[in-house]
């Protein structure tokens, strides 16, 4: 699938965007030329040699804070994603061949959550268990797991009526066995297009609750942070926002591409997709044929 994502034009720019954020979360901190918490007395100061994206109302360093803010942005979304991946996936594959009451509890369970707005309720958890990113996005993980559990479940049921996974357990294979050797390839697609949106989603919903200044205390960094504090000062500096708002579109648009690509190269469609490309190859190493020679 890897190589089928990377064939796509638009798997590559996916790609390419999403490592480099991936780079800026892992080495901002050292990337930062200053420090991203000292202040100076050069205040809402434009772009220049010693400072590339100004400095804000205290005389920060704009771009050392963009890149030391960067990691909270990833980790948070990743939180998001990951925690929705294992509270979703397992249960969602689990009620196709637990019975009737699991499943009749799990779908419930999915249907609550689904109906809870899952920002104001991780705010609410904020304010509950003190102002901290990673119990909100844990939250807001377990909220959005639903999206996971109904993928899940709907392609392990299309994976559970076919013979040859009947057969298997017919003969005696065990549970684990049939969801390693048969399900979990038919499932894995579906699942890895959820991911990369949930990402997305993830990058939206840190990136809210550090706008409204919750989950991470200040003067930490955050791309949230940056651009809530860069709107009070348009009239000195009307730019600043848009160095942090197209970050987090850039983002938010290269996870959503990343979750076409996969799209596009799964099941049916990337089938197709190989097959045309084998069809091109064909022709294209056929030689062409020689002219008829004249009498």
């Amino acid at each position: 699938m890897v190589r089928r994502v990377l064939a796509l034009p638009s798997g590559r720019i996916a790609v390419v965007v999403l490592a480099v954020i991936a780079v800026l979360a892992a080495l901002g901190p050292l990337l930062a030329p200053q420090d991203p918490l000292a202040t100076s007395d050069h205040t809402l100061a434009a772009a220049s040699g010693a400072h590339w994206l100004g400095t804000d109302y205290l005389g920060r360093d704009v771009l050392s804070r963009l890149l030391d803010g960067s990691r909270v942005s990833v980790l948070g979304s990743l939180e998001v994603a990951l925690t929705a991946l294992v509270v979703g996936v397992v249960p969602g594959i689990l009620s196709v061949y637990l019975g009737r009451a699991f499943e009749w509890i799990t779908l419930r369970l999915a249907d609550t959550l689904v109906a809870l707005p899952f920002l104001l309720f991780a705010v609410a958890v904020v304010a509950l268990l003190g102002n901290g990113i990673t119990q909100a996005m844990l939250v807001t993980g377990v909220l959005v797991s639903p999206l996971f559990y109904r993928v899940s479940r709907a392609a392990t049921l299309a994976v559970a009526r076919s013979q040859y996974v009947e057969a298997a357990i017919v003969s005696g294979a065990s549970l684990g066995w049939v969801v390693r050797r048969h399900v979990w390839v038919k499932v894995l697609p579906p699942i890895a297009v959820a991911l990369a949106q949930t990402v997305g989603v993830g990058f939206v919903i840190v990136s809210s609750l550090t706008f409204l200044g919750i989950g991470v205390q200040p003067p930490a960094p955050t791309w949230g942070g940056l651009l809530a504090s860069d709107l009070g000062y348009l009239s000195h500096r009307p730019w600043a926002p848009l160095t942090p708002a197209l970050l987090i579109v850039v983002t938010v648009w290269a996870c959503n591409l990343l979750a076409d690509a996969v799209r596009d190269v799964s099941g049916e469609a990337g089938r197709a997709l190989l097959n045309n490309r084998r069809a091109r190859a064909n022709r294209l190493d056929k030689p062409d044929p020689a002219p008829a020679g004249g009498a």
